[in-house]
């Protein structure tokens, strides 16, 4: 199986969403409150879903199963054991979002028997005035943290950036932080839904009831060293190239500025490629010769059996692939 996948949007109505999910892809409107938009799913109850072509209807999970290793590569079958491992999603904060910690893969094993959540977030249309916190602005012991969330103050013990298109943000497993309003990033993570929710600035759902909060979990999954505000790298490539975006265990991201064409060799990768397009538009070829379409806000998954591709138009591509 070596066929370029596009698949179904899944689209998560929340208390802080918005309409620009919709707006920048283009496509009707699928509510005033969508926050997230999961572009590339292997969770249970929103698995995302072939979208078109022979394989239409079929499920992540049935894919794997199927093909696992042209779509995933031997090595990361040997490492996974044919389940997918990332979750790619765009996000608009038409409001604040919770304040949050996710576990590593230890403790969510431990605990949920699941993958832990290390992210990135990439920028892609912040509005003016747009901000967010990723990490402490200074050492705190879980005991003032744990007052802190109490008197609500822990967001004073947050670094706040105000975010322009481009920023990176890099979120390891352990680090508080929170998503404010006025974003619109691109999050790749590790395939996991566990999040601690420490504060939600006392907000009320339709019913009037608060949000459940997770403050005694999130005790465990704190990196309490974590305290250096460092301004994030802003990441912009010349035309025709690519820049990295980030690096780590569970995924490799790049942006690739396409001018006309650009080719990549994906031979030793022995991994799937997700591309997702963050401006223009473009197609990409494989190297059998099947050409999709690859407007802005679409994303497609590229299975490691193809050796090659080719992206061709103008726009701005990220990529994304297990190393």
């Amino acid at each position: 199986m070596n066929s370029i996948l596009t698949f179904d949007s899944y689209y998560k109505s929340v208390i802080w969403g918005g309409t620009r999910i919709a707006e920048f892809k283009g496509i009707p409107s699928q509510g005033t409150d969508i926050g997230e938009s999961w572009e590339l799913s292997p969770m249970e109850g929103h698995e995302s879903v072939v979208a078109d072509g022979p394989l239409k209807g079929r499920s992540l999970s049935e894919l794997t199963a199927l093909y696992g290793r042209d779509i995933m590569g031997d090595r990361l079958m040997k490492r996974y054991g044919g389940r997918f491992p990332l979750l790619i999603k765009f996000i608009d904060s038409n409001d604040d979002l919770s304040v949050q910690v996710h576990p590593d893969d230890a403790l969510a094993a431990e605990r949920h028997n699941s993958l832990g959540k290390t992210e990135m977030w990439y920028c892609v249309a912040p509005a003016d005035g747009a901000y967010l916190y990723a990490g402490f602005s200074q050492a705190l012991t879980p005991e003032e943290f744990s007052r802190r969330v109490a008197d609500n103050t822990i967001v004073d013990a947050l670094c706040r950036y105000n975010t322009r298109r481009g920023d990176v943000f890099f979120l390891p497993a352990g680090r508080v932080h929170a998503i404010g309003r006025g974003n619109f990033v691109l999050e790749i993570q590790e395939a996991s839904d566990i999040t601690y929710r420490i504060y939600d600035y006392d907000r009320r759902d339709a019913r009037g009831n608060a949000r459940e909060l997770h403050v005694e979990q999130s005790l465990g999954a704190i990196d309490f060293d974590d305290h250096a505000c460092e301004a994030p790298l802003n990441i912009k490539a010349e035309a025709g190239h690519d820049a990295e975006l980030a690096r780590c265990d569970y995924f490799k991201t790049d942006l690739i500025n396409v001018d006309g064409s650009y080719s990549i060799d994906l031979a030793p990768r022995d991994s799937f490629t997700v591309l997702t397009a963050v401006a223009g538009r473009m197609t990409v070829t494989g190297a059998d010769g099947q050409t999709v379409d690859l407007p802005q806000g679409r994303t497609v998954l590229v299975p490691a059996s193809l050796p090659s591709l080719t992206i061709e138009g103008r726009g701005e591509v990220v990529s994304v692939f297990v190393p």
